[in-house]
Parts: structure tokens; C-alpha cells; sequence
């Protein structure tokens, strides 16, 4: 194993593990599918508790760098796979390519529609009153990844001739003035249908992530519904979640 940990160094501990680990998932035989050691098994090596060894892994597999599976393991992240944080809402483009993963949108359909009942109850809007729709088919150079759809309230005054290929809440932000601030997040697995694994280029019946977002904003006035199918084998959500200090 590269690396050494030295126990009278300045840099933590468990830094100091996650800097061997950086560099042991590079070679060859983990990035081909190789089990990592395990935590207790690094623990007695580094002569440290498993506890340390646990925060170092823990980062990695925030980072995305590393997934583990109860009962199998933990080993390196296919490449092919995009992980993001529900924290990171607004920003997912930024986010996608800080971690040098270049989304492109593939097609961008853009029409004036009748809104389905729930878009009706979430807006608060008349049944005939005519909504922008949104549909973004965005994925990475080898296919798609992800299906967008969203729906806006019509008091943002979106005309339909907008750039949809930028980021959309700069855009909401920058010419009509809407923060889009909160997000309500709904998600669960499904099987993909028809019109979602044609759109994916997935099978009928693939495992997809759909996940129902409602935005809002600043003063709570709903400005978004948007549905994302995502293509389970190549997408992660990832929660981080604070203990609150009593």
C-alpha cells in the first residue's frame, strides 16, 4: 500500500489516511473493480481506531470517488457515474463541473401547454390558463443521463424565446428578477416507461430515479415544478445531514 501515516505529524490523522487512499484508488487494479481494504483491516495496519479510518472513507465516498455496498465492499466509483448533493440544488451545472463532469444538453424542448392537475394545485392558477413547459434531455459525450420537465408559473412572464441551453435560475434571476431560494424535495425509484427509456436510451423497465421538485421563492410564492428521470445506473443522489447541537 502507498503512503505512511506518521503519528507525530501536524496534519490529522484522518487526512493523512485519506491522502493514501487518494492514491491507492488510482491504480490500476482498483480502478478495475478491486475491493479496497477493509476499514478494520486499515485500522490495524495505520495502528489507528477504525473510527479515524471511517471519517477518511467517509469523504471519499461524499466526493464520489468510492461507493460502498453492505455485505460486498467498498470500491472505486465507476467512472460513468455522476454523483450530486441535494444540497447543491441550485447550482448543478457549477457543481457538475467543478468535478470536471461536462453536461451537455442534448435537446431542449420548449412549448405553452394546459398544466396537468398537480402543476394546477401547485401554482394555484385557473385550469385553462396556459404555462410554460420545459424539457431538457442532458447527459455526457457516450449518451443522456437525465430528463428534466418543468412547468412555470405564469407570473414570471417567461415569453419562450429565452436561452434554456444557460443555467436556468442565473437566468430567471438575471432577466425577470426571481430568486428561486427554496426547494421541496420528492424522490423514489421507479421503472422507466416507454417515452422515459426511449428519451434515456435505457430498456422498458430499467431502474430510473425520478425525483419531484417544487421552488419557491424567497417569499414562499412557487415558481417551479420540475420532474427529473435520471438513469439509475449512472446517477447518485448523495444526503449530507448535520446533527443538530442541542
Amino acid at each position: 500500500m502507498p503512503g505512511r501515516i506518521d503519528h507525530h505529524a501536524a496534519l490529522p490523522l484522518y487526512a493523512q489516511v485519506e491522502a493514501v487512499l487518494r492514491d491507492l484508488i488510482v491504480q490500476p487494479e482498483y480502478r478495475q473493480g478491486k475491493l479496497l481494504p477493509a476499514e478494520v483491516e486499515l485500522a490495524k495496519q495505520f495502528g489507528i481506531s477504525r473510527n479515524t479510518v471511517r471519517q477518511a472513507v467517509n469523504k471519499l465516498v461524499h466526493d464520489g470517488l468510492i461507493v460502498r455496498k453492505k455485505g460486498v465492499g467498498t470500491r472505486v466509483s465507476d467512472r460513468k457515474a455522476v454523483t450530486t448533493r441535494l444540497d447543491s440544488w441550485l447550482s448543478f451545472t457549477q457543481e457538475m463541473n467543478e468535478k470536471g463532469i461536462l453536461f451537455k444538453n442534448i435537446d431542449i424542448r420548449v412549448h405553452w401547454v394546459s398544466p396537468p392537475i398537480e402543476v394546477v394545485h401547485f401554482f394555484n392558477i385557473p385550469s385553462d390558463k396556459l404555462v410554460l413547459k420545459l424539457e431538457r434531455l442532458r447527459g455526457l459525450e457516450d449518451g443522456p443521463v437525465v430528463c428534466f420537465v418543468s412547468y412555470f408559473h405564469p407570473r414570471i412572464g417567461l415569453r419562450g424565446d429565452e436561452d434554456f441551453s444557460q443555467p436556468l435560475y442565473h437566468t430567471l434571476e438575471q432577466n425577470y428578477h426571481t430568486v428561486a431560494s427554496i426547494s421541496r424535495e420528492e424522490i423514489n425509484a421507479r421503472l422507466a416507461d416507454e417515452t422515459i427509456a426511449r428519451k434515456l436510451n435505457i430498456e422498458i423497465g430499467d431502474p430510473i430515479l425520478f425525483r419531484k421538485r417544487f421552488v419557491y421563492d424567497p417569499g414562499r410564492r412557487p415558481v417551479e415544478y420540475n420532474l427529473g428521470y435520471y438513469n439509475a445506473e449512472r446517477f447518485t443522489y448523495a444526503i449530507e445531514i448535520e446533527r443538530a447541537k442541542k
